[in-house]
């Protein structure tokens, strides 16, 4: 079979639940994944056979996304923020709306002339939010926890790749009596509550990991409750707390919040969801 030949087989043959862009995109990022082909590449070698050792590795790939398993399951791998992570079952796929939360924790560092800001995420899953941090502000002190020992693992192995120095600890934030000082504490938690999965898409029910994603009906705001008791303390005084939010919960969090915080910011994602906070001035 040739690339054209491929093209066609995944345009044509992937499943409707995939549209025509994404079986596409998907068409690209396999022939990189297998042939390490850019998009030009495929252009100009498009009529080539293709060995027929990397013509298995393409039907893997293309057996795996029928069954509507992620790419970036069978890459083993995710952008984020310009960075290369590598990404497992153990983890949740790193998302643009986390991309954009970073961007508002970096603009506000930006901010102030501090160097040596001592920063921690909690629920860091594939590392990428203290990773980044810390390859955008080298002198910073970066810590992160997951109670996941598999995500730590991974989470370690794109510190070594990237070369990021990061402090990592397993821990189940809620256990968690009391944190050491820090600048700021950011943290996307599990927020999608069990009646909202109808508007989960399959992929993501089917393969990525649940304990990252859903928090019970009856106590939506349980991570962020703790976490925000845990930041009072143990932020300093001009300290900043950042999370990633459901996006019907926006009113109920600022009601919560309010009785830690004076400064509430509740800020939109690319789609005009409330999705992200920025909280500082403790009472």
């Amino acid at each position: 079979m040739t690339v054209n030949d491929y093209k066609k087989r995944f345009l044509n043959q992937l499943p409707a639940f995939y549209d025509e862009t994404e079986r596409l995109n998907l068409f690209y990022m396999a022939m990189e994944f297998v042939l390490k082909y850019s998009k030009a590449d495929v252009v100009l070698k498009g009529n080539e056979s293709i060995l027929v050792e990397n013509q298995q590795k393409i039907d893997e790939v293309f057996n795996r996304l029928q069954d509507n398993e992620p790419i970036q399951y069978i890459t083993q791998e995710a952008n984020f923020f310009g960075y290369d992570f590598k990404v497992s079952p153990a983890t949740l796929i790193p998302r643009p709306e986390t991309e954009e939360l970073v961007d508002w924790v970096l603009t506000e560092m930006k901010k102030q002339p501090k160097k040596n800001w001592r920063v921690l995420d909690i629920g860091t899953g594939t590392g990428c939010i203290p990773i980044t941090i810390k390859k955008e502000f080298p002198l910073a002190i970066v810590s992160a926890i997951d109670v996941s020992v598999e995500a730590l693992e991974i989470a370690k192995e794109n510190a070594v790749n990237l070369q990021a120095a990061i402090t990592f600890i397993q821990q189940d934030i809620l256990q968690v009596e009391r944190l050491d000082v820090y600048d700021i504490i950011i943290s996307n938690p599990p927020y999608v509550r069990n009646l909202e999965k109808a508007e989960i898409n399959e992929n993501v029910l089917q393969h990525e990991p649940h304990l990252a994603l859903f928090v019970d009906d009856n106590d939506p705001l349980i991570f962020y409750r703790k976490i925000t008791q845990l930041a009072h303390k143990g932020l300093n005084e001009n300290g900043m707390l950042f999370f990633e939010i459901n996006q019907y919960l926006g009113t109920e969090m600022q009601q919560m919040v309010s009785e830690y915080f004076k400064t509430i910011e509740l800020k939109k994602d690319f789609i005009q969801n409330d999705r992200m906070m920025m909280l500082k001035e403790k009472f």
